[in-house]
């Protein structure tokens, strides 16, 4: 059978992934134990069909796109995704041996022993987004392989292209009773968080994740939400600001600005505003000489999210909100041929109402608030729902302590933005409306795992022994105050 199902009515589509459930989890069962041999064996196949169709991906990403540089989808999709899978062929050895844990007196001293097997769940969902439409299949797919579940994918409609090719790279690499990949738009999405799993993560926004969570509710099928939010940058009157700019450039312009963990909005001293500015326009041009001709700059993927991310302008000047886009060449983006592109654009000071500041962005707009004291920034930031990341630039460790200890996010950046994510060895997560959970390294590995508890009881009879086997007596009220006391 093929491994993608299209989209010949919703009734075929539920009875096709549901099959499929059966088949995966019917095998998954006849398996029984999960080797490290299966383990790696099933990674490794994974390496190997990204490298092998790597360039067929990047054409793939940009022709979704309509501009994403090849550089881009190599690097934090292909790459990312080996990257994943080959930390935990590395590591999950490792992962997988018993977890010894202390059994109470006087139990331990007459040779009870407790511990913790991991063992796989079964078959795990990932619902992945289009911005990445490769590592947040893959980079999951990696904890989840490793813990020796089987997989099922559904990728985003916005994604097309990346779709198709995925669903051959999936089919090449994998039997479909160990992993399978169903294409199709909103139907079949829906049909997908129908399915009763024993594990569901989904990547993508919080308003879509209410649903996601609700119908995974009706099956009680356990969930991780990889989700957003407005993430903030705190400059520090002691921040190096060429090189702070240069790193908050870099990830807001980075596919766009269409990263969960961009830059959303900077926090900076008042006086130091127009500085700010000035170097974000001088790091911005010696990155990008020209945007609307430079197939390294990244289009907004669609019509319906350029009109979102050009909306937030137009509210921003019928505001009379001073916005200043960062166009080094002077080109006319409203002559474009095919593309979304939109310049980063800066907005200094706009007020707390404006959709800009209210709502996710998703693309390269960013905000400029300042403050005057430090504890200012992290009022704000407390008063706003909590973020997926929040990043500091500064050499203040007074400062530093307070932005680490007194905001939860879901990660941190010291003195950079974003790369937190590529840290195998950090879980990566959100924290509240920016997620529930975390995968990556051994996190990913145990959040697709069952942590069993066992213990093995000693041989000597201690239901006798401590009271506990009735007739209760002088063993048992002995028992009761050694517990019951201060």
């Amino acid at each position: 059978m093929s491994s993608i199902a299209t989209e010949p009515g919703l009734s075929d589509i539920e009875a096709t992934m549901q099959a499929r459930l059966e088949a995966q989890r019917v095998d998954f069962i006849r398996e029984g134990v999960v080797t490290a041999a299966v383990r790696i064996d099933r990674l490794e196949r994974g390496i190997g069909a990204l490298v092998k169709y790597a360039d067929k991906v990047a054409e793939a990403v940009h022709a979704d796109f309509s501009c994403r540089p090849r550089e881009i989808t190599l690097i934090t999709d292909i790459g990312a995704s080996i990257a994943a899978m080959k930390h935990a062929k590395k590591h999950l050895r490792k992962w997988m041996k018993a977890e010894r844990r202390p059994t109470i007196f006087p139990l331990n001293l007459l040779g009870g022993r407790s511990r913790i097997e991991y063992q796989p769940l079964g078959v795990v969902g990932i619902i992945s987004p289009w911005n990445f439409p490769v590592s947040m299949v893959f980079a999951p797919m990696a904890g989840a392989l490793a813990a020796g579940n089987r997989v099922m994918i559904k990728p985003s409609e916005f994604t097309p292209a990346t779709s198709e090719v995925l669903a051959e790279l999936v089919k090449d690499a994998y039997d479909p009773k160990e992993a399978v990949l169903f294409t199709g738009g909103p139907e079949v999405g829906q049909a997908f968080t129908n399915l009763p799993l024993d594990h569901l993560l989904f990547t993508g926004a919080t308003s879509v994740a209410r649903h996601i969570m609700a119908a995974a509710a009706r099956n009680l099928v356990p969930v991780t939400l990889e989700l957003g939010g407005k993430s903030p940058v705190i400059i520090s009157r002691t921040a190096d600001l060429e090189k702070t700019m240069s790193r908050i450039m870099m990830g807001k312009t980075m596919n766009a600005g269409q990263i969960c963990l961009a830059p959303d909005y900077l926090l900076v001293p008042e006086e130091k505003l127009h500085d700010v500015i000035a170097t974000a326009q001088k790091v911005v041009a010696n990155m990008y000489p020209r945007l609307l001709d430079n197939a390294q700059y990244t289009s907004v993927v669609n019509q319906r999210h350029y009109q979102r991310l050009t909306g937030y302008l137009a509210e921003a000047e019928e505001r009379g909100v001073k916005t200043i886009a960062i166009n080094p060449a002077g080109e006319d983006f409203s002559q474009q041929q095919g593309t979304y592109k939109i310049p980063p654009t800066l907005i200094p000071e706009p007020p707390e109402d404006l959709k800009v500041l209210q709502e996710e962005i998703f693309g390269p707009l960013l905000p400029i608030r300042t403050y005057r004291e430090f504890s200012e920034c992290i009022d704000y930031i407390n008063s706003k729902p909590r973020a997926l990341a929040v990043y500091y630039f500064g050499a203040d460790d007074a400062e530093q302590t307070m932005a680490e200890t007194r905001t939860i996010s879901g990660g941190m950046c010291i003195n950079d933005v974003v790369m937190h994510v590529a840290q195998e060895d950090l879980p990566f997560g959100g924290v509240g409306p920016s997620g529930m959970g975390s995968y990556h390294g051994i996190e990913g590995f145990r959040t697709f795992s069952h942590a069993k508890s066992i213990y093995r009881q000693t041989r000597v009879d201690f239901g006798k022994l401590s009271g506990l086997l009735p007739p209760y007596g002088k063993a048992t009220e002995s028992s009761i105050r050694m517990q019951v006391k201060k």
